[in-house]
């Protein structure tokens, strides 16, 4: 399976998994099963991905065929804002589990801080950010204790196994840790050498919070967005820096930027369709950088972020990072 990360929780996760943002529909369950076959035991999903369906379509068709039995995978799902009033989150979540085909989730998590009106999956399902599915945002007065309350009762009742953040800062990572009686076992959060966020994750280490980045390659996962700040930056697997390195390792350019990341003790999540991209991926594990080497990209950090609702969208009301 890998090197894993043994969460607060007691659970262990695997170091390595495998993304599903932005993995087509129509291709899905084919990517989820492949992934599996070439080693992959981590999925990490969203209800926000519109595509729980097909990955879980795949997870059951590598189950029959006998590659994996379930409790070998670690799945993870999250919950979107308009789902995190007290009441919501539970059938959200059973929404989710009955997609993938679970019944559970190793892991799940407050995709992002910041409650949403809510909306009837009957009306509209993934809602998006917009209660009109348009343009309007408009906020819920659920404080975050609340929903917190509610995802610890997924784990009481057996619907998850662990429970955590995505997208959190520190102010909020601290008011959650004063009440919760279940503490966060994991943040997700965007990390790359353009966004390294060295106080957040030293909050999480002395914390004992697991970290796993998403967007390991930077402004890559961006480009079709049409994002102006994405474009303008050198991509990180044609960086000088990160070229030389992968000359010196005899690695790819995305081994190197995975094991910058897994080296520092973070979970990763990079997605491809390619099969043989896919155990290059996986096998970022098995190498070490040199210390200097692990400092000069980690000197790179610009504070550049990405994943923002204030990119995708204009909006007076969702200021996440400010």
């Amino acid at each position: 399976m890998g090197p894993t990360i043994k969460l607060s929780s007691g659970h262990e996760m695997p170091q390595v998994g495998f993304g599903l943002w932005k993995v087509d529909n129509a291709t899905c369950a084919d990517t989820v099963y492949n992934a599996i076959k070439a080693g992959y035991r981590l999925f990490d999903g969203a209800c926000d991905y519109g595509n729980e369906k097909e990955c879980g379509e795949g997870v059951a068709r590598a189950i029959k065929d006998g590659l994996v039995a379930r409790g070998d995978l670690f799945i993870t799902s999250k919950l979107w804002p308009v789902f995190e009033d007290g009441d919501k989150v539970e059938p959200a979540c059973r929404r989710s589990l009955a997609d993938w085909g679970l019944e559970y989730f190793d892991l799940y998590l407050i995709h992002f801080p910041g409650a949403l009106k809510y909306v009837d999956p009957a009306v509209r399902y993934p809602p998006g950010w917009h209660y009109d599915g348009k343009a309007e945002i408009v906020r819920s007065a659920t404080p975050m204790h609340v929903t917190w309350a509610s995802m610890e009762s997924l784990v009481g009742k057996g619907l998850a196994r662990s429970i955590g953040v995505s997208n959190f800062q520190a102010q909020l990572l601290y008011d959650v840790l004063r009440y919760a009686t279940v503490p966060p076992a994991a943040l997700q959060i965007e990390h790359h050498p353009y966004l390294v966020q060295k106080e957040l994750l030293a909050l999480c280490k002395a914390e004992g919070i697991a970290v796993t980045a998403y967007s390991s390659f930077g402004p890559a996962s961006f480009l079709e967005f049409g994002f102006k700040h994405a474009a303008a930056l050198v991509p990180l697997m044609k960086d000088d820096l990160i070229t030389g390195l992968a000359a010196k390792y005899g690695k790819q350019p995305s081994q190197i930027l995975l094991r910058w990341a897994t080296q520092r003790g973070l979970a990763v999540i990079p997605k491809t369709s390619r099969v043989e991209i896919m155990s290059q991926n996986l096998d970022c594990t098995g190498f070490d950088l040199e210390q200097a080497d692990l400092d000069s990209i980690t000197d790179k950090d610009a504070g550049i972020r990405f994943n923002q609702p204030s990119n995708y969208f204009a909006t007076d009301k969702m200021w996440i990072f400010g």
